[in-house]
């Protein structure tokens, strides 16, 4: 008999509540209005835009935060061909520095929340959470072009760490690819990515010791990489969540099975050399919430 129910699980499926909804949007509307209210950033070319589980629809119900990108597109961080310089594709260095750019960010939304209420930490600038708002991480990023060989560019973001690590992501193809997945799965990818998330706090919660590499992005790309069938072909939510982990566990049991598999974005590989995570460190997380599912 496994742990939970299929009421439990129906339940947990679900996205935040109607009250939790609107905090998440009235984060990224403040900070909007922080960036456009600057005098320095307002004349900038700026795009602020949620990522990570509140823009692709996979958060869970009392574990709401927001990750805001602040992208600026006037100086641009790029990738060329081997064989190639920035002078082919007209790139020139810009005095404005990606630090400078991130302490203006800073700056902004202590005018907005005041000093008390931000936070400045290695990735990202957080904003202390009150009755109005979640918590909220505001991340302060360049455009991103990366140019291929066959003359195709992947635009993204990109930023350095205050510890002076660069950091890739394409995290509107990121949105774009999970809402086809979530099409073509009745809806059911993002409730499942859901479930493994909701999953992976209550084992927390219930005292069991979770990897720290085992990261909310983490599961959703794991998720993204079961296949379709998998989702479609099964009735229930226990059989959906029992299928995958076997799944999962299988195909993160040997390094060929998996060392293909891509972020959700599909322009990064999931398993590549730099993640804080590794395929033994999912394979093992997958034995244990099995266990603990009881299954």
């Amino acid at each position: 008999m496994p742990k939970f129910t299929e009421e439990t699980l129906n339940g947990w499926r679900k996205p935040p509540s109607d009250t939790e909804e609107a905090k998440l949007a009235n984060s990224y509307k403040l900070v909007k209005e922080a960036i456009t209210e600057d005098p320095v950033l307002s004349k900038k070319n700026i795009e602020v835009f949620a990522q990570g589980s509140y823009a692709n629809d996979t958060n869970v119900r009392l574990n709401s935060d927001i990750d805001i990108n602040v992208r600026l597109s006037d100086t641009v961080y790029y990738h060329v061909p081997d064989g190639k310089t920035k002078e082919d594709y007209g790139y020139t260095d810009s005095p404005y520095t990606f630090e400078q750019y991130k302490t203006d960010v800073h700056n902004a939304l202590i005018r907005k929340f005041g000093n008390s209420d931000v936070t400045r930490n290695d990735k990202c600038l957080t904003v202390k959470e009150n009755y109005a708002r979640v918590i909220t991480d505001v991340v302060p990023t360049f455009k991103f072009n990366r140019h291929e060989e066959s003359g195709a560019t992947s635009v993204g973001t990109k930023f350095i760490t205050d510890e002076g690590h660069p950091v890739v992501s394409f995290p509107l193809q990121h949105i774009d690819n999970g809402k086809q997945k979530n099409s073509g799965t009745q809806k059911r990818f993002k409730r499942t990515t859901r479930l493994f998330r909701r999953i992976r706090y209550r084992m927390i919660d219930d005292g069991l010791t979770v990897s720290k590499n085992i990261t909310s992005f983490l599961l959703e790309s794991l998720v993204y990489n079961v296949p379709d069938y998998i989702f479609n072909n099964n009735n229930t939510w226990t059989e959906i969540l029992r299928n995958s982990i076997i799944f999962l566990y299988e195909k993160t049991d040997e390094k060929n099975e998996c060392a293909k598999w891509g972020e959700v974005s599909e322009l990064l590989y999931l398993f590549h050399t730099g993640r804080k995570w590794n395929r033994e460190d999912v394979n093992k997380y997958l034995v244990q919430m099995w266990n603990y599912l009881e299954y």
